[in-house]
């Protein structure tokens, strides 16, 4: 850490109330891309889709399980993976408490990955997770999404990801997102909003913990994001061993 000034207790009130209007012009800001976020157009979702699930297939359309709106989470787990990617794992911790509230809310949370089912179902046990994890290994949804990206899915070393197009790197087949739907009363539904890349910080409440410290995150340590960061049953007794992100999720941009 850097020396910090010590003032008196004067000096740092004033301080202190100058950070909080920023503070407040952020959060309202916040507020602001918020209410333009649900103002976005939505596109209607025609083609069909079927994942595995522990009680047999179903189609988008039962994800939402009786609500009308459905938060879909692109996990980074490859079919031939062994373990779910750690950035991930890191914030689908965060989704059981949130998921006890926000399903009294009309929002369904739903996990989907390109792993088999019973390595999802064996990981999820493991991790210790309630929330359903579907499995999108005989559809198109992943590459439909732009998340996977698998050498023969590649064209001309290039890919989309993030709304751009980009580089292809095999260290990126598997990359972070999530897709939110909404359907009306007669069943169509809609896509209203992807997000890729960083966006998923918003749902690491651990984050906002450590922001509010003078240490704050410590990370990008070699460059990388997210570098301290493990699968929560992979951390050492003092929970301060680093490693490195398992793949390109972090490094992505």
């Amino acid at each position: 850490m850097n020396a910090h000034p010590i003032v008196s207790q004067d000096e740092w009130l004033e301080a202190r109330r100058a950070l909080l209007a920023k503070e407040k012009a952020h959060m309202q800001a916040n507020d602001e891309l918020a209410r333009l976020r649900r103002e976005l157009p939505w596109v209607k979702i025609t083609k069909p889709y079927v994942f595995d699930t522990p009680s047999g297939q179903a189609t988008l359309s039962d994800l939402f399980d009786g609500r009308s709106q459905l938060f879909l989470y692109h996990f980074m787990f490859g079919p031939d993976w062994e373990e779910g990617c750690t950035g991930c794992s890191f914030l689908c911790d965060h989704v059981d408490g949130a998921r006890q509230h926000f399903e009294h809310h009309d929002l369904t949370f739903v996990a989907v990955s390109r792993a088999p089912l019973e390595k999802l179902e064996a990981y999820r046990k493991r991790m210790g997770w309630g929330f359903r994890w579907v499995s999108s290994a005989h559809t198109d949804f992943n590459y439909d999404f732009h998340v996977s990206f698998p050498p023969e899915r590649v064209t001309n070393g290039r890919m989309t990801y993030n709304f751009s197009e980009q580089d292809y790197s095999p260290d990126c087949q598997e990359l972070p997102g999530f897709s939110v739907f909404s359907k009306d009363d007669s069943g169509q539904i809609f896509h209203t909003y992807s997000c890729f890349s960083r966006g998923g910080e918003t749902l690491l409440g651990a984050y906002q913990f450590i922001d509010q410290t003078p240490k704050g995150r410590m990370e990008k340590v070699n460059g990388n994001l997210m570098d301290w960061v493990k699968r929560h049953d992979r951390y050492e007794n003092d929970g301060r061993t680093t490693t490195k992100p398992c793949c390109g999720c972090s490094a992505a941009t």
